[in-house]
């Protein structure tokens, strides 16, 4: 709330010297490019008039209104109750107003809202290429008033991410984002023999069948995840292979799973740790409390297998409304979708899928829940990005080969979190690189790893431990409705925002 007082006083003193707010709408989006600009023009928030160039005239209030490739320009401020007044965000310790790139963003404008007011130099790196990069220092300044009292009211960058921004700019320089090409084609054959023995095995020997297609689907999966983080030309390329291996949909995929990846471990807010009302991560408030959470630890296996499938259903549900909502690329995401059960359906019989989906879906969960739901939970919006990492992030140390295989990355956790477009190849020795990085800028509880078993264990510990929990009156609400129901849901700033 500070943040929002210090604000309002900004907008207030220029009420009171000009007799109105420059008005800063979320625009329609246009149909036609806007095309280049033919010059830069900035909202001049010390005097009623509008510089361009050498020309100087005076005008009512104005509003940026950008294009999907950051190019913005002046309209007419809207004037009625419904629009954004200003959205700024900090990048590389610049702060942006956003207000007229939010419905351009293609991720979503909640991605933009969720940031007002705050910080997302991290979050801008770990998503986006560098030609993306480096479109945003084209998006229109704040204004110095709000930029100053913003720097007044919220954290300053801490050490320990001047000192990580500093260590990536290294990483890429020393080339640890080019892909090892015969890594990725040693994966890609594993994938293409299980499923070639699966469907050789699928009449004469069911059983073995399923495990072969199982094993497949979860590979398709840890491939996919890779190549949907991935920002390299290759992963562009490969964007739509889970689709068409794995029945999984990138458009779901990235507006789930990168919100996780931003605001991770944050309750209410982060919804890889809202699996209730089946699984509890945290003693709830008596008015979203359930019996299963009683024997939560005695049946965890059963939403575990149904993972997979859920994430089906909801791959489907998002990729109609996307077509519907003409989403770039996303009849092509579909054809591959129905490409994906026309052969499935055609080569394996019912028999075999569909038990292989739940055995998948055990598998997926198995490994991808304890790396977090372990660790630090918050209550409230982490400014240093780099520390809530380390704590809510906890890597599994494998045994053997086969485990190393079947984790499929996800067991360097932390390494993939804080470098999530990094290929995977890279992540075992970047381990030693964070170790170090822990140990010198003392993060709280360094640097986390367990053994698989013992990581596996922690997590039942801790289904068994808020089983026996009593409920808590006022426990923060877990399940997020959707992408747009965190923010609307909790204090964030950008609470209440107008579309």
């Amino acid at each position: 709330m500070i943040v929002s007082f210090g604000k309002l006083s900004v907008l207030l003193a220029l009420i009171l010297k000009h007799g109105y707010v420059h008005s800063f709408t979320a625009p329609h989006r246009r149909s036609a490019s806007l095309g280049p600009l033919r010059s830069v023009s900035t909202v001049d928030t010390t005097s009623n008039e509008i510089s361009t160039n050498n020309l100087s005239i005076a005008s009512e209030p104005k509003a940026w209104e950008c294009d999907e490739d950051a190019n913005c320009v002046l309209v007419d401020a809207c004037d009625d109750d419904k629009c954004r007044t200003s959205l700024d965000v900090r990048i590389h310790g610049q702060w942006y107003d956003l207000s007229g790139w939010r419905k351009a963003h293609p991720a979503g404008a909640h991605w933009i809202d969720w940031y007002d007011g705050r910080d997302a130099t991290e979050v801008m790196d770990a998503f986006h290429s560098e030609k993306a990069r480096q479109m945003f220092s084209r998006l229109p300044k704040s204004s110095e008033e709000i930029s100053s009292q913003l720097d007044e009211d919220i954290p300053a960058d801490s050490p320990t991410q001047v000192a990580f921004r500093k260590l990536r700019d290294q990483l890429e320089a020393d080339g640890w984002w080019e892909r090892d090409y015969f890594h990725e084609a040693k994966l890609l054959a594993i994938w293409a023999g299980l499923y070639t023995a699966a469907v050789a095995t699928a009449h004469t020997a069911a059983p073995l069948s399923i495990m072969l297609t199982a094993l497949a689907m979860t590979n398709s999966g840890w491939l996919g995840h890779d190549y949907i983080h991935g920002v390299d030309k290759f992963s562009e390329r490969m964007r739509l292979f889970v689709a068409v291996a794995g029945g999984l949909g990138p458009t779901w995929w990235s507006d789930k799973h990168n919100k996780h990846h931003a605001l991770t471990n944050e309750m209410g807010v982060d919804e890889d740790i809202a699996t209730d009302p089946f699984l509890f991560t945290w003693a709830p408030d008596p008015k979203h409390d359930s019996p299963l959470r009683k024997i939560q630890h005695w049946i965890f296996y059963i939403p575990f297998s149904f993972m997979f499938a859920l994430w089906r259903v909801d791959t489907m549900k998002v990729i109609v409304e996307a077509v519907e909502q003409k989403r770039p690329d996303a009849k092509k995401e579909l054809w591959s979708l129905l490409a994906h059960y026309a052969i499935l359906l055609t080569l394996i019989p019912f028999n075999v899928w569909v038990p292989a989906v739940f055995i998948s879906g055990f598998l997926s969960a198995t490994i991808v829940t304890p790396t977090h739901q372990s660790e630090e939970l918050f209550d409230e919006f982490q400014y240093d990005f780099v520390t809530a990492q380390f704590l809510s992030t906890r890597n599994a140390v494998m045994t053997n080969p086969f485990s190393e295989w079947l984790w499929g990355g996800m067991q360097y956790q932390l390494e993939h979190h804080l470098f999530p477009s990094m290929p995977r190849s890279k992540y075992p020795k970047l381990r030693t690189i964070l170790q170090k990085f822990a140990k010198e800028n003392k993060i709280p509880g360094g640097y986390r790893e367990s053994g698989e078993f013992e990581i596996l264990k922690m997590n039942w510990d801790l289904y068994r431990k808020v089983a026996e929990a009593d409920p808590v009156e006022g426990a923060p609400y877990s399940r997020g409705h959707g992408q747009l129901g965190a923010i609307l849901n909790t204090l964030s700033p950008a609470a209440g925002a107008k579309a």
